[in-house]
C-alpha cells in the first residue's frame, strides 16, 4: 500500500516513521527540506538559540527510516481520484495522512506583527527587529495572541507567554528593562483559562510583579506600524509587535470537500 503523508512537521514525520515500521511504502510531502522545531524557536528572538539550532534535514530521517521525501507545496486534494495536486507535480495514494497544520484567522495588517508560530523565517525577523530596538535603547513592545470565535480550542497562546518572558529577561540581562514598556494582549477576558483559574491568577500576579501591562477582552481589528488596534478604536502603541493568530482549519482541505 502506498501512503502519502502531507506535512514535514513533527506530526507528519512521526506518521511517516511509524507507517514504515509496519511495512508501508511511504512518501512524505513537505514544502521545506527540514524539520523545524517550533517549541524550541521561542529562544531565537533573544538569541539563546540560532535558526540552525532548531532545523534538522528531513533527508536524514528519510534515509534512516526508508521513506521517500518529496519537497513541494500542496495545492489541492482530489479524494475521488485519490490524488494530491502539488505546485510542481501530482502524486497518487492508496491512503492519505494530512498533517499540514491549521490555517490562521485573518487579521488586517498582520505583516506588522510577525509570529513565533508562523513561517520559520519569521523568528529571524523577530530577532532582527528586537536587536534594532535594543540598539536604540528604549521602546514599546507588545506581544499577544488571537482566537477563533467559532472554536475556542483553536488557540495557541503558550508560546506568546514564553516569548514575552524571554524578552523581559533578555532586557534585564542587558540592564535595559526599565527603558522598555512591555504589554501583553488577547481578545479574551482571561487568556490561558484552559489551564484553570489558579494558573490564570498566577499569570496576572506575575505580569503585575514584572510590570508587564495587560490588554485583555477587546477584539483585535488590525495591526499597523503604530501598534495594535482594537474594536473600541483604542490603540496599543508598539514599536515591536509579535502576534499568534487563532487557528482556522486548512483551506486545502476545505476546498477539496474533505471533512
Amino acid at each position: 500500500m502506498n501512503v502519502v503523508v502531507l506535512g514535514g512537521g513533527i506530526g507528519g514525520l512521526e506518521s511517516a516513521i511509524y507507517l514504515r515500521k509496519f511495512g508501508f511504502d511511504v512518501t512524505l510531502v513537505s514544502e521545506r527540506d527540514y524539520l523545524y522545531l517550533y517549541p524550541t524557536s521561542i529562544w531565537i528572538p533573544t538569541g539563546e538559540r540560532s535558526f540552525e539550532d532548531v532545523c534538522f534535514p528531513l533527508e536524514t530521517f528519510a534515509k534512516v527510516h526508508g521513506f521517500e521525501l518529496l519537497i513541494d507545496s500542496v495545492e489541492k486534494i482530489i479524494p475521488d481520484a485519490k490524488e494530491v495536486k502539488l505546485k510542481q507535480s501530482k502524486i497518487a495514494y492508496d491512503a492519505l495522512v494530512i498533517a499540514i497544520g491549521a490555517g490562521k484567522m485573518p487579521v488586517e495588517g498582520v505583516d506588522h506583527a510577525p509570529s513565533i508560530c508562523g513561517k520559520p523565517g519569521e523568528s529571524m525577523v523577530l530577532q532582527s527587529q528586537l536587536e534594532k530596538l535594543v540598539a536604540k535603547g528604549s521602546g514599546k513592545i507588545a506581544m499577544g495572541f488571537g482566537g477563533n470565535p467559532k472554536d475556542p480550542s483553536a488557540v495557541r497562546g503558550g508560546p506568546a507567554f514564553e516569548v514575552i518572558f524571554n524578552v523581559h529577561n533578555y532586557l534585564k540581562r542587558k540592564k535595559l528593562r526599565e527603558k522598555f514598556e512591555l504589554s501583553f494582549f488577547a481578545p479574551m477576558e482571561r487568556p490561558g483559562q484552559k489551564m484553570g483559574d489558579k494558573a490564570v491568577e498566577m499569570m496576572f500576579k506575575i505580569f503585575k510583579k514584572e510590570k508587564i501591562n495587560m490588554h485583555f477582552g477587546k477584539k483585535i481589528t488590525k495591526f499597523s506600524s503604530e501598534g495594535v488596534h482594537f474594536e473600541d478604536e483604542t490603540l496599543l502603541e508598539s514599536d515591536y509587535t509579535m502576534f499568534i493568530a487563532g487557528g482556522a482549519g486548512h483551506p486545502v482541505i476545505k476546498q477539496s470537500g474533505l471533512p
